[in-house]
């Protein structure tokens, strides 16, 4: 039954991180303050001034899944196939069982592809113009990632990638919940990302946002004074979505809900309006019914970028105020995994929730003029209501509550 105000909750999750493989081996090394940022073995990274990355470790794809599809995909739709598998196994869902156009599929890409265009365009240095032109590689790869999935599981309802950069994976969770108040009983949802390639790392070095520190423990300090960009990642999350009725008819173990939901887009430079995070954090906050005061931590889009880190303190301290609220950034220990962080982030929240611990920012000295109270040490807490924050280059700003049951 259609409902604009049902419930859609969580059931299942699927990670695939670079400090641990699987949702048990992740949530055990973030725990432990482990980190998987190390130099890139993928490529010979020696000429390029940025050297580190994220890197999923011990990930064999013949492992999971049959030969055809390996023939047909790239490590990211490896990696998003067999995340899907673990999510709905973790949700004890058979897709089989359900009907087809109950279920969807609503996913995020931001650098994806890359990997799957480098091939494309070996093959047209080497045997001519009969293949397909990078663009066209892109515009099938945004696609292929979700179909892929919709077609290993028979899912045939409502289904699509949004592409918001690095806000998109809170912006694919937010359809996915839009779908299921319509009335679609489970969506698979949120976003593995992957471009740990040499095409795609010449295109991530001319962002200007890469850090070209050579040791990991330094490279990736958000809200810290010796800030000097990002470390990508490969990686992120999976998640079952389901409406909160389908879940209880089945009996399904429940995670959380996805309670609220608000996107802004910053304006233009030089307008002298401010930027939109704080704005999508007020209405998210309003969306699930919450006040600032019911937020027990917040997951920081974290850009270890001076100015964006000041922009997202700034908005933080408008709503909460100084040292208002516990702040972290687990992705200290993963490397921004571009759409696929805030998918991860909210898992993560998910799992800080049911074990009541706030997992550190590791490595960071906090910058005491940023007014945060960050949690650079795991910290015990009981937490029920979190809010994610994830912002996209270009100007997207999205903040997403979650909730326990």
């Amino acid at each position: 039954m259609s409902t604009a105000t049902a419930r859609t909750v969580v059931t299942g999750l699927g990670i695939a991180a670079p400090n641990g493989l699987g949702t048990a081996d992740y949530w055990a090394a973030t725990r432990a303050g482990k980190s998987g940022i190390g130099r890139i073995t993928r490529f010979d990274p020696s000429s390029y001034p940025a050297r580190l990355a994220g890197e999923v470790p011990g990930f064999n794809a013949a492992d999971h899944l049959p030969n055809r599809l390996l023939a047909q995909t790239d490590r990211m739709t490896r990696l998003a196939l067999v995340a899907a598998d673990w999510a709905l196994a973790d949700a004890g869902t058979v897709p089989a069982d359900l009907p087809a156009y109950d279920m969807g599929v609503v996913t995020a890409s931001c650098s994806g592809g890359f990997e799957f265009g480098q091939g494309e365009l070996r093959n047209l240095w080497s045997r001519g113009s009969q293949y397909v032109s990078a663009y066209q590689s892109f515009a099938w790869f945004y696609a292929v990632n979700s179909g892929q999935i919709s077609i290993r599981n028979g899912m045939k309802g409502p289904s699509g990638v949004v592409v918001s950069d690095q806000a998109g994976g809170l912006d694919a969770l937010a359809h996915a919940r839009r779908q299921i108040r319509k009335g679609t009983r489970l969506i698979m949802s949120g976003s593995i990302d992957a471009s740990i390639c040499p095409w795609g790392w010449v295109a991530q070095l001319a962002g200007g946002r890469l850090t070209t520190e050579q040791e990991p423990e330094r490279a990736y300090l958000p809200f810290d004074a010796a800030a000097s960009g990002h470390v990508p990642a490969e990686g992120g999350a999976l998640l079952v979505l389901e409406s909160e009725r389908s879940a209880a008819e089945r009996g399904a173990r429940v995670y959380g809900e996805i309670a609220g939901y608000a996107a802004t887009f910053d304006p233009a430079p030089g307008s002298g309006r401010p930027p939109g995070l704080r704005k999508a954090i007020e209405l998210a906050l309003a969306d699930a019914g919450v006040d600032a005061g019911d937020v027990d931590v917040v997951f920081a889009d974290a850009a270890a970028v001076p100015e964006l880190d000041r922009a997202e303190a700034d908005a933080l301290n408008a709503v909460f105020g100084p040292h208002g609220v516990p702040v972290t950034a687990p992705k200290t220990m993963t490397g921004r995994l571009y759409s696929g962080a805030a998918p991860l982030d909210v898992a993560t929240a998910l799992l800080a929730a049911r074990d009541g611990l706030v997992p550190a920012t590791t490595h960071v000295e906090p910058d005491t003029s940023y007014d945060l109270d960050l949690v650079t040490e795991a910290r015990p807490a009981d937490l029920r209501t979190a809010l994610v924050l994830a912002r996209g280059e270009g100007g997207f700003n999205s903040a997403l509550v979650v909730r326990t049951p």
